[in-house]
């Protein structure tokens, strides 16, 4: 699958901003530890970069 990322919550969105939280919801991911598949667009790296912080980002 070639133009994919592979999206890992890494850590808990408790404590962050309600737009972060919104965001981590809008990539698809709902407790640590739990991965997404997404196809590589400018607007889900956009939503990457804005919480990267809380992410681990791998080429799928």
């Amino acid at each position: 699958m070639s133009g994919s990322v592979k999206v890992t919550l890494v850590k808990s969105i408790i404590g962050t901003k309600e737009t972060h939280r919104a965001t981590v919801r809008g990539l698809g991911l709902r407790r640590m530890n739990h991965s997404r598949v997404l196809v590589d667009t400018p607007e889900v790296r956009g939503m990457i970069n804005k919480v990267s912080y809380l992410l681990k980002v791998e080429a799928a």
